[in-house]
């Protein structure tokens, strides 16, 4: 059994720890967070420590591997936890039990999958990227590291998505689309032209909104 620990003890540090809890392939054994006293209780958790007590802790054996529980309004600090953090600590992955991976698709350290996703034939999903609630990746799909899905995000085959996209709730992206590195969408989007410029899209067609 793999002993995880989960940097961030917010609402979405919690849900993963859920889902780690349920998982009998895992020990969830605490939060890290730096807005948190060291022995807090979190969710009936503790916080064992700061992001700089991570590699002590790792070397002494208190877990093995971990995963970030920061959001989509920390996209950078994502990145930069990750590269960080990465050269010394393992990150676990996370596939919850619900979900469909192809056997041909490819799926990198520290990414997580929510209940319900469905990755088809030779999908790609970068570092530590999340995929949230029921999203659906179909064939010769590429995400690019530390990207954000929310929940029912569906995008068709032969999508380019770059790093640190944050794809919004219900978001559609039809075939062959090249999204480029820090786009942002709201919810109900509908991707039809490639993404050329970072910023917020919004709408049906999804339209820069700003950047």
């Amino acid at each position: 059994m793999e002993r995880v620990a989960v940097i961030g003890s917010g609402d979405l540090g919690f849900q993963i720890s859920r889902m780690l809890m349920e998982d009998d392939r895992f020990d969830f054994i605490g939060f890290y967070d730096d807005f948190e006293k060291v022995g807090t209780k979190k969710y009936g958790f503790q916080v064992m420590g700061n992001i700089a007590s991570l590699k002590e802790h790792f070397t002494k054996g208190t877990f093995d591997s971990v995963l970030l529980g920061i959001g989509y309004n920390h996209m950078v600090l994502r990145e930069q936890l990750y590269e960080e953090l990465s050269t010394d600590i393992p990150f676990a992955t996370f596939i919850h039990s619900t979900s469909f991976i192809d056997s041909s698709a490819s799926i990198a350290d520290g990414v997580i999958l929510y209940p319900g996703c469905i990755i088809d034939q030779r999908v790609k999903v970068g570092v530590n990227c999340i995929l949230n609630l029921g999203c659906t990746i179909a064939h010769d799909t590429t995400i690019g590291a530390h990207s954000f899905l929310s929940p029912r995000v569906a995008l068709a085959g032969f999508i380019n998505v770059g790093p640190k996209v944050n794809l919004g709730i219900n978001t559609i992206v039809i075939d062959n689309i090249d999204i480029c590195a820090n786009t942002r969408t709201g919810g109900g989007a509908v991707v039809t032209k490639n993404i050329e410029s970072s910023g917020l899209y919004l709408g049906v067609p999804a339209k820069l909104i700003n950047k």
